[in-house]
């Protein structure tokens, strides 16, 4: 008999249900009406008391079936209204993932499709997004014949806190990256156990948005993931978001000190104080969500995790060579404030660049961009510095030597546009109201076909879809996938994304 945590009771196992052992025990998952599904199976132990800010320990073993129906709580996390739902499920317990099979019992090894949620690495979770449990649901992308798993780690100061002390007591001389650090315990979960599920370890894709995306980019530069991913998909975020790159573990062990006393920390023995610390009085004293926020806790280059600046590492060709596909939303964001807000954005990036910039985005009266879903000027500049541009450059760099796919996404209603997370719901073919049209229907089967013909074989084309080139950085070819399906175009705001990255190139040389 399974042992069944409190839940709402709708969800209860049934007889026939299936019962897997993994590290720690066994598990009892739900039949669904093709395949199986296993959720809120730990993939490390609970990172708490001692083990706060530590690496991922083993799993701690348990007696009897536990019910894997549910899932599991999300990771502890600030609550910035968006992530509510999921803030509110919030513990320190939550190293979980969930997997979903298109068919139970497995008659064959299927391709692995391994996602990481995103939320600024500061909020977020496996099984909810936002107020919408369906979301990440995998029944749908699952049933194209492949495995697929979502997983929590560790966010906000929980998951992304330096600090000297922590650095002295690793025995990598190495802190900050523990979010990471649960990724690739996840990642080597799958490898060791994912065959008893019926997926294949040595074909899995590991793909994520935003934070999520910038993690797999991260990852990608990582030692630690050697043999672990065969083929990556960046959704909206890469190694470079918003112009900023991953800084190195001394400014981030810098802010961990600011931090520690932040919270009347002691002089010495600060990492102790906090570890006494509840759950609550460390989301209390957190920075907030924005991404300009002083001390906002995050990924940092910690000489173990990640050894080089990742920028780096993916413009001289060091990362994973696996197969990539790439992409943003036509419309990430808008810069607020109008007309003249956009031009004094363009003149503190730009400097004495900024006359050539203003062409190109209609300031003072100059015509930018006219593709509609682009949006205008104010639309065009943020999506360009916060997501488009960087994707630009990565898939520019990588498509000299590894196999690159670069997208698109454009479909979405007016006056919005396809801001930031839209694609989501066409990936996992989860539509939210209002969009579920035949045509959006028509679209997410074709984006779900082509991200699982690219998790089978390392290139996103087969049947009847149509056909998408690869990128290079003379064509620069993508996909759009817009209002009318998917269009092949080239050179996503290339003059534009030239100018930005030769910018950043000014930037990084004065540091």
């Amino acid at each position: 008999m399974a042992q069944v945590r409190p839940g709402d009771g709708l969800n209860a196992s049934q007889p026939g249900d299936p019962i897997v052992a993994v590290p720690g025990g066994q598990i009892e998952g739900r039949s669904l009406a093709a395949g199986a599904v296993f959720k809120s199976i730990p993939y490390a132990a609970p990172p708490v008391d001692d083990l706060r800010w530590k690496e991922p320990a083993p799993v701690k073993p348990w007696t009897g079936v536990r019910d894997a129906g549910e899932f599991g709580a999300s990771c502890a996390q600030i609550d910035a209204q968006w992530n509510k739902a999921a803030a509110d499920k919030g513990r320190e317990d939550c190293l979980f993932l969930n997997i979903w099979t298109p068919e139970w019992p497995a008659k064959a090894r299927r391709p692995v499709m391994v996602w990481l949620h995103g939320g600024g690495n500061m909020g977020g979770s496996a099984g909810l997004a936002g107020a919408r449990d369906v979301l990440f649901d995998s029944q749908r992308l699952a049933s194209h014949g492949v495995v697929v798993v979502t997983v929590n780690y560790r966010l906000g100061l929980f998951g992304f806190l330096a600090h000297p002390e922590l650095t002295a007591e690793s025995p990598h001389h190495a802190s900050g990256n523990y979010g990471i650090l649960d990724q690739v315990a996840a990642l080597k979960w799958v490898k060791e156990n994912i065959a008893r599920f019926g997926g294949d370890p040595n074909n899995v894709t590991l793909f994520g948005q935003s934070a999520g995306s910038q993690d797999v980019g991260l990852l990608l530069a990582s030692p630690l993931t050697r043999g672990l991913i065969h083929h990556a998909i960046e959704e909206s975020g890469t190694v470079i978001v918003s112009s900023e790159v991953t800084p190195p573990r001394a400014k981030r062990e810098q802010e961990g000190v600011q931090l520690a006393a932040k919270f009347n920390a002691p002089a010495t023995g600060q990492i102790k104080f906090l570890r006494g610390l509840s759950t609550d009085a460390i989301l209390k004293g957190s920075p907030g969500y924005g991404r300009g926020e002083p001390m906002r806790p995050g990924a940092g280059v910690d000489g173990y995790a990640v050894v080089k600046q990742p920028a780096l590492v993916f413009k001289e060709h060091q990362e994973l060579p696996v197969p990539l596909i790439i992409g943003n939303n036509g419309r990430e964001a808008t810069l607020p404030g109008g007309p003249e807000a956009l031009k004094k954005a363009l003149e503190a990036f730009y400097g004495d660049r900024a006359e050539q910039a203003f062409k190109m985005y209609g300031v003072d009266g100059a015509s930018p961009d006219t593709y509609a879903p682009h949006g205008g000027g104010n639309a065009q500049w943020e999506t360009d510095n916060f997501m488009r541009c960087a994707t630009v450059i990565v898939a520019n760099w990588r498509s000299v030597k590894f196999p690159t796919w670069e997208y698109e996404f454009t479909r979405a209603p007016e006056p919005a546009g396809a801001v930031h997370s839209w694609e989501m719901q066409y990936v996992f073919g989860n539509l939210f109201r209002g969009v579920n049209q035949p045509a959006d229907r028509s679209l997410s089967d074709q984006v779900m076909e082509y991200w699982t013909n690219f998790a089978k074989t390392g290139n996103p084309n087969g049947s009847s879809l149509p056909n998408w080139p690869k990128h290079d950085p003379t064509a620069a070819a993508y996909i759009d996938f817009a209002s009318d399906g998917p269009v092949v175009r080239e050179g996503l705001h290339k003059n534009a994304c030239e100018l930005y990255e030769s910018a950043l190139e000014r930037t990084a040389a004065k540091e």
